[in-house]
């Protein structure tokens, strides 16, 4: 596909920027509009139509890793949580943000931002939603937004769970209760953003605004005014999305034209075998209806940096922490502990339940593999696998005084990439020691002059480890494995969909890669998955 062009651009501003970074959670690659999407987002559209789109760009394949590496700088495992919140006892996966990085936070604050935080939280440690006995504040092994840089902030500590009665919310350190009856998160966060917004637009200080939505994250919980926009939309199933979005990509020129889609999943059925295909499409347009719902959000803080005047100057860049999740809730109950009662006291129904309606705040459910396969449409697999479809992110930058409209680009990029990149963009270095410790070095690199209309290309290859599924990205080349596995080898210039295994016709190629990744590992303090599932094991005998 052809490399970013250089193009005209605004003048500069004489002041730093602004910096707001929006995340959401389990979205999928081809889920908003300018990726391909039937989903209704006008906001996200314009700013992609008047900024820049990554086609290329990668996380961490789950949603606690991300956030470290997005936060930090640095592969996950080295900023200490390699999987997820639960602490192993070792470097990589203590399951919290560990004293050997600074967050974005941090660094910005000492640089002379202010700094705002709203939303989920989940990389400080393990915060169990129904058991207020563990909820410690100002432990050490349980940092949280106000430990870790952020002068305010609003979050929910556990990370997920119900959208109309969250569970811990803390605000600049002290715990808060729901006090509205119409309370759902992914509005309430907004509306604390354009406090933060409002505050810092009244400083001559600049500030750094991280706003984190739970959506599209499971539970299916969504407004009935925003799941009746999509009612009757999927009744044509996920094998008609999946290819409908496909070739709304290639007209986009954001996937080539020449890259075949990959199969149905295999664990998928096909929709014409499917039954009860009204709950079926009702799970999708649930889910639908959480994308538009932070879509309509996203454009409140639009609007309201537009209202204040500093819209120019602000860059807003937003992206997935993951790809379509294909989780699916059983009906074993086992959610159902953490989230027994809504907040007016009728008991949650948890699990995918066919005869029951997904939406409200009495039930609990995901959308699934197959509705998952249609997310991260063209691409293979989903969250947790390093397949394209586990790690590919949209991503949007706009900046109106300093982003020329209509940008898009099929560099590479890598969610530590943001660290270095908002450091120079601020005017900031880096830290060799925070705070009176050593810091480890970011890995990351900027593309800040990509974002100004330059040419800019990844130096070195991107790794990737998550439940011992590995890839490395170098240039063309793409080494990957999904566990326990063996290695495949696909050239993404005419394979992005990763269909055409080369592995054995290029043993050379993929030997070399898989040496890179074998140095690489020790180094990230990535282990085997198989070794730490024995650690685990011999931890709790």
């Amino acid at each position: 596909m052809p490399k970013h062009q250089e193009h005209s651009k605004p003048a500069p501003s004489a002041h730093r920027p602004n910096l707001i970074l929006i995340l959401a959670d389990d979205m999928g690659f081809s889920d908003i509009g300018c990726y391909g999407s039937e989903i209704r987002t006008p906001h996200l559209d314009r700013m992609a139509s008047e900024g820049l789109r990554f086609t290329q760009f990668y996380n961490c394949a789950r949603c606690c890793p991300t956030r470290a590496s997005l936060l930090t700088g640095q592969y996950p495992h080295k900023a200490g949580i390699g999987h997820m919140v639960s602490d192993d006892g070792l470097p990589g996966y203590r399951g919290f943000l560990n004293n050997s990085c600074v967050t974005l936070g941090e660094a910005l604050v000492a640089n002379g931002y202010q700094t705002f935080y709203s939303g989920k939280w989940h990389v400080g440690g393990l915060w169990p939603r129904h058991d207020t006995s563990k909820w410690k504040l100002g432990n050490p092994n349980q940092p949280l937004a106000h430990d870790r840089g952020f002068e305010h902030s609003y979050i929910n500590a556990a990370g997920g769970g119900s959208y109309f009665n969250p569970k811990p919310l803390i605000r600049d350190g002290k715990f808060v209760e729901i006090e509205t009856d119409r309370y759902y998160t992914t509005d309430a966060y907004t509306d604390e953003a354009l406090k933060y917004i409002s505050q810092g637009a009244a400083s001559d200080k600049p500030f750094f605004l991280h706003l984190c939505y739970q959506a599209p994250h499971w539970p299916l919980h969504a407004w009935p005014e925003d799941i009746a926009r999509y009612e009757n939309a999927y009744l044509k199933g996920w094998d008609f999305l999946r290819t409908s979005r496909h070739e709304e990509l290639k007209g986009l020129g954001i996937v080539d034209r020449s890259w075949t889609i990959s199969k149905r999943d295999e664990k998928s059925s096909s929709w014409e075998d499917t039954t009860e295909q009204e709950w079926q499409a009702r799970r999708m347009a649930v889910y639908a209806a959480q994308v538009d719902r932070m879509d309509q959000n996203i454009g409140r803080v639009r609007t309201h940096l537009e209202k204040l005047g500093i819209a120019g100057n602000t860059l807003v860049v937003f992206l997935s922490d993951n790809g379509g999740c294909a989780e699916f809730l059983s009906e074993d109950g086992q959610k159902g502990r953490e989230f027994p009662f809504t907040r007016d006291g009728r008991p949650v129904r948890c699990g995918n339940i066919p005869d029951l309606m997904p939406g409200d705040a009495d039930t609990f459910m995901s959308y699934d593999l197959p509705w998952a396969n249609a997310s991260n449409s063209p691409f293979r697999l989903f969250k947790h696998w390093v397949h394209e479809g586990g790690i590919s992110t949209p991503l949007i930058a706009w900046w109106p005084d300093r982003i020329a409209p209509k940008q898009m680009t099929h560099e590479i990029g890598h969610v530590m990439d943001i660290m270095p990149t908002f450091l120079e963009l601020a005017g900031a270095k880096y830290p060799s020691e925070f705070d009176g410790r050593e810091v480890a070095k970011v890995d990351g690199e900027s593309f800040a002059s990509l974002l100004e209309g330059r040419n800019w290309t990844r130096q070195r290859p991107v790794f990737f480890e998550h439940e011992g599924n590995c890839a490395v990205r170098d240039g063309k080349w793409k080494l990957v494995r999904r566990f326990p596995g063996p290695w495949e080898l696909y050239d993404m210039e005419t394979d992005r969909t990763e269909t055409n295994d080369l592995s054995g016709k290029n043993p050379a190629k993929a030997a070399e890669l898989a040496a890179a990744y074998e140095a690489w590992a020790p180094t990230a303090n990535v282990i085997p998955w198989v070794q730490l599932q024995q650690h685990r094991r011999n931890r709790s005998s």
